[in-house]
């Protein structure tokens, strides 16, 4: 069967010539650069419609379903965020209640405001020792529906940003016997379920629907995506419609082509790649063990491809660590958060950079054993920081209920109703510092990764002013807010 990839290179080397989009014709010379113009076409004839799929694309979906474990697939050229929201909004209806991961992306608040949706909270609990958000408890999944049986569907975020892993399959077992969709924002797990050293796909677990980015984890463009539809609890019909709706309607064929390309390499070599890949992240994160200063964290159920880099306990801060490692190495992490450094992997990783990252690693380690707390400024550390990270005291002092990154606050709007007074003119900017006891009119967060500490909606918590104080001593930058130190807040509460 031809891939999408070889039609594209067979018809840039013929003859034809196109009277029509895009503009560059496919002529490579006439920008003088290196991208692909001459792969890039449109809908014309012989390459089938996203849309209307019944030709080769229809093949290539079909084709990732089998790969994935899904019933049915669907191409994403508009990343895992057009999925979220096609899969919120077909699964639910106007004003519908839904129970949602309070540490999802950015992306699902904005399917419960486009649905004007009303959000029922899942908290996961925060370990203390490793400094992350652990896992959604199946147990809550199952006290929340029982309690509000009008609950129309479930989303969890697994694994999350941090690589914690939830119970997909006991979660869906849980929401079918209340009739319902379970959704899953499986974005950074699109490698899971090719071996045995990593988790489940959820299209196994019985996720209704799961989505999964595979630039993230996977080699395959930027801004590709996969959707996949299973069971009988998903109307399916209703969010291909959105999907009709919200993705492109000129996808970009290019995409397009690295999703098939990735789809056929897993479906070839998925085996060897994963044995070697397993392998070698394996052999070093028993090397990285022997770290005396720095040290990995993971909690009970993780996704091992994360290397989530501690600092806690040392004199240096999570950002100091991200800053050296690039600029002393040239070694970019993914992100530095409240005490860590997250350094992604994948099948695609280099015995070279992990052997630079070990060495790296190490390096720092050293350093920090000989120089303890005398001379911060020499491992990139700013004068004010000082003071021993410790995460169990911040989260003790910063949330009561639910400490760390994740606090519980009081939602008294659902986001839709916070933005239509906000439309009608009834907010006021204040410093965010000041905001404790106000109604937000704002998110506000950390990017990445880009789950609030903040909802349009909710009685802002002095522990999450506390908590956001510390992110930015500790110079992280905050995102969502209408602008740098002020955010919006409803004028009559």
């Amino acid at each position: 069967m031809k891939r999408l990839y070889e039609k594209l290179e067979e018809y840039s080397k013929s003859d034809y010539y196109g009277f029509h989009m895009p503009g560059h014709k496919r002529n490579e010379n006439v920008m003088g650069i290196s991208l692909p113009y001459s792969i890039d076409i449109t809908e014309i004839e012989g390459f089938d419609d996203l849309h209307h799929a019944d030709g080769i694309l229809k093949e290539a979906q079909a084709r990732a379903a089998a790969v994935f474990g899904a019933d049915e697939t669907h191409f994403l050229v508009n990343g895992s965020t057009v999925g979220i929201l096609s899969g919120i909004l077909g699964c639910t209806r106007r004003g519908d209640k839904i129970l949602v991961a309070r540490h999802c992306h950015k992306s699902i608040y904005h399917a419960i405001y486009l649905n004007g949706l009303v959000p029922r909270y899942l908290y996961p609990e925060f370990d203390g020792k490793s400094g992350i958000n652990e896992e959604i408890q199946k147990k809550d999944v199952e006290n929340m529906l029982v309690a509000e049986p009008d609950i129309r569907a479930v989303v969890i975020v697994s694994p999350s940003y941090d690589g914690v892993v939830s119970d997909v399959e006991g979660i869906a077992r849980v929401a079918h016997a209340h009739g319902i969709p379970l959704i899953v924002d499986e974005a950074h797990g699109p490698h899971f379920g090719f071996h045995s050293y990593f988790p489940e796909n959820s299209n196994r677990l019985g996720a209704d629907v799961v989505i999964h980015s595979l630039h993230k984890t996977l080699p395959s463009l930027t801004q590709t995506a996969l959707l996949h539809l299973n069971g009988k609890y998903a109307d399916r019909g209703k969010i291909r419609m959105y999907l009709d709706m919200l993705q492109s309607s000129s996808p970009s064929y290019i995409f397009m082509a690295s999703l098939d390309a990735c789809v056929d390499l897993l479906e070839r070599k998925s085996g060897e790649l994963f044995d070697r890949y397993a392998a070698r992240l394996g052999g070093l994160r028993k090397e990285l063990g022997g770290l005396r200063k720095l040290h990995l964290v993971q909690t009970k159920h993780f996704d091992r491809s994360k290397l989530v880099i501690s600092v806690a306990g040392t004199e240096l801060t999570s950002h100091a660590l991200y800053e050296k490692l690039l600029n002393d190495y040239h070694l970019q992490m993914e992100m530095a958060a409240g005490s860590y450094v997250l350094a992604m992997t994948s099948i695609a990783d280099t015995e070279e950079g992990f052997e630079r990252l070990k060495h790296a690693l190490f390096e720092i380690d050293e350093e920090l054993m000989r120089v303890g707390g005398e001379n911060l400024r020499e491992l990139g550390r700013m004068p004010e920081e000082t003071g021993t990270y410790n995460p169990e005291k911040i989260a003790r002092k910063s949330c009561q209920e639910i400490p760390g990154r994740i606090c519980r606050q009081e939602q008294i709007y659902t986001p839709y109703e916070i933005r239509e007074m906000q439309f009608a003119g009834q907010c006021e900017e204040i410093l965010w510092k000041e905001s404790a006891g106000r109604i937000s009119m704002d998110f506000a967060y950390l990017y990445p990764p880009g789950s609030p500490v903040i909802v349009p909606g909710e009685r802002i918590a002095r522990e999450a002013v506390e908590l956001l104080t510390y992110y930015e001593r500790q110079h992280f930058r905050i995102e969502g807010i209408c602008r740098e130190g002020y955010i919006r807040v409803w004028k009559n509460g």
